[in-house]
């Protein structure tokens, strides 16, 4: 029982385009017949040349039947350039690559990244030295101790407290806590 049912919806599937084929072909045929009744009142009723009406009606269905050739040229350069645009990420300010993905580089060979998990993009710059490496925009971490001592004598006993404890600051900073 389902075939037939199944049958209807693929012939409606299949007609759909025939169809909007159809509706196009009647608009264009509906403004030609306007336009050549136009024509020929222009003719007869305002004393135009029927050379220079017919003409004018050539050169109407030649550009109605060049826009109708070129529309899905268009449609495919619109669609091309949209999805181009679409698929442009920059990452000229770092960014990470999470799933496998091809890029093009130098000699025409195809670069993979991302292919075992995520995968980091860091801008690159030149230091002082000349040197290529990983830009960063922070600066230092400036890590103030304020020592309350009676005297010099005290200062220099707590010496070690002090230096035990810049340490372990200085451990947390590099593990990043």
């Amino acid at each position: 029982m389902d075939e037939p049912a199944d049958g209807l919806a693929g012939a409606k599937a299949a007609a759909d385009p025939l169809l909007d084929t159809m509706r196009d072909l009647e608009r264009v045929a509906g403004g030609f017949g306007s336009a050549l009744t136009r024509g020929l009142k222009a003719a007869v009723v305002d004393g135009k040349a029927l050379d220079q009406v017919l003409r004018q009606l050539a050169l109407r269905m030649s550009g109605q039947a060049l826009d109708a050739a070129l529309a899905p040229l268009g449609n495919l350069v619109s669609d091309a350039v949209g999805g181009l645009a679409r698929q442009v990420i920059p990452f000229a300010k770092g960014g990470v690559v999470a799933a496998p993905t091809y890029f093009p580089m130098d000699g025409g060979r195809m670069g993979l990244a991302g292919e075992a998990g995520a995968e980091a993009i860091l801008p690159l710059a030149r230091g002082a030295d000349g040197r290529l490496g990983v830009r960063t925009d922070g600066g230092g971490v400036n890590v103030t101790f304020n020592v309350t001592a009676g005297d010099a004598a005290s200062f220099r006993r707590s010496e070690a407290q002090v230096t035990a404890m810049l340490a372990r600051a200085v451990g947390r900073g590099r593990r990043g806590l």
